[in-house]
This record gives C-alpha cells, sequence and structure tokens, in this order.
C-alpha cells in the first residue's frame, strides 16, 4: 500500500516518520507539505522552504508541496489540498499518515475529508505520552529548535531554543511538551531518520500576528 506522510519538518513529523520505518516498517512513498506562496514558508512554522527541502534529501523521501495563500481561509485550503491529492505522485497514494497525538477533532477531521475521496488516514504516534514522547525524542539524538512560540500559551522567550532536556525541564506546568495544543512548533535538523543533519544559523526574532517566530537560515 502507498502512504504519504503529512511533513511540517517539526519534531512530530520526524518522529512519525520514526515510528513508521522502525516499528511498523513502512517507508512513506512522499512528505506532504504545506507552504504559504505569499513568504516562501512553512505554513505556521514559518522555516524557509530551501531548509524544508534540505530536510527532506536529509531523510530521503520525495518532497510534494501544497501552495497556500496567506491567511488562507478553509475553503481555500481545502481546494489546493484536494488538487494536491489529485495530482501525480499522491494520486496513486492510497493512505495519508499524519502525526497527531491526541486532539480528537482534527483527527476526526482528517478522516472525513480523506473518506470523501477514497483514501485513508492513519496516526502513528496516536494516543502515546507526550512526555514519554519528548523524552524519547531527546534520547534518541534528534536535534530540534523552536520556531514558533504562541505568547498567549508560553513565553516568547522559548523561541530559539533548543528542544532538549533543559527545555523539558523548563516547560511550564499546563504546556503540552509535544507542544500538541499549539504552543510551540519546531523543526528538526538532525537525528536517526537522517542521512546527515541540516546545517542552520539563527536568525531574527520576531512577532507577527500574534505569534512569536524565530528564523533559521541556511548554513554552509
Amino acid at each position: 500500500m502507498s502512504v504519504a506522510l503529512s511533513w511540517s519538518g517539526g519534531k512530530d513529523s520526524a518522529l512519525a516518520l520514526w515510528v513508521m520505518r522502525e516499528e511498523l516498517g513502512v517507508e512513506p512513498a512522499s512528505l506532504l507539505t504545506t507552504l504559504t506562496e505569499d513568504y516562501d514558508r512553512v505554513s505556521m512554522h514559518a522555516v524557509r522552504r530551501s531548509l524544508l527541502e534540505a530536510q527532506a534529501a536529509a531523510v530521503g523521501v520525495p518532497l510534494v508541496e501544497a501552495l497556500i495563500p496567506a491567511a488562507c481561509v478553509n475553503e481555500v485550503y481545502e481546494e489546493r489540498m484536494a488538487a494536491a491529492l489529485d495530482s501525480p505522485p499522491l494520486a496513486a497514494v492510497e493512505e495519508f499518515a499524519f502525526a497527531d497525538l491526541f486532539l480528537e477533532d482534527i483527527r476526526a477531521y482528517r478522516e472525513e475529508r480523506l473518506a470523501a475521496v477514497g483514501r485513508r488516514a492513519t496516526f502513528p504516534l496516536w494516543g502515546r505520552d507526550t512526555a514519554a514522547l519528548a523524552a524519547r525524542f531527546v534520547e534518541a539524538g534528534f536535534a530540534a529548535t523552536l520556531v514558533c512560540v504562541d505568547p498567549r500559551r508560553l513565553d516568547p522567550s522559548f523561541a530559539g531554543r533548543a528542544f532538549d532536556a533543559d527545555l523539558l525541564r523548563d516547560l511550564p506546568a499546563g504546556v503540552d511538551p509535544c507542544g500538541e495544543n499549539g504552543e510551540f512548533h519546531t523543526f528538526v535538523t538532525a537525528g536517526p531518520i537522517f542521512s546527515a543533519p541540516v546545517a542552520v544559523a539563527h536568525g531574527e526574532t520576531v512577532e507577527r500576528d500574534g505569534f512569536v517566530f524565530h528564523d533559521l537560515l541556511p548554513a554552509a
């Protein structure tokens, strides 16, 4: 069965790929990422396209990029995603994997939308303890940086920090260790799914549209 993995470039996506390979024996045919065409960056995470493409090359899975406009309304989002699913190589994919952990409404939405076009959704990380997953990510040797923080849920000073044991100890009570409630988003640069690390340099940290973003730059 052909499977594609929804890919943000963050740690949950990386964990999902690791679990698919190591526990399930499944190699995805492609990664599917949504980019905001106005900025040429990963939607919500705001990671540069060049870094996303370097990351996909390092994990060794072909990347499919679906473009959406800034401030995209749901109707347009669904139109763009439907077009991506109907085009090669995704037209041949029967199942789509997602790194969701416990949000029932998000899971139901994905299942409903895919079922409407004769596809299936699968969730390789579903129901796993998020504190244990976060600790496993660090212990396995993954490296990631917080690239987006919701300042209503987590102090802006966390933007740009490494996702490591120190960060996990510093997270306030009530913040999910995997950021599943939208507290933060990450970009992964190294780990057991990579053939080589993705070299990055730290750029500016800015606040925009109610979120704090830490820019990562390609490095030699």
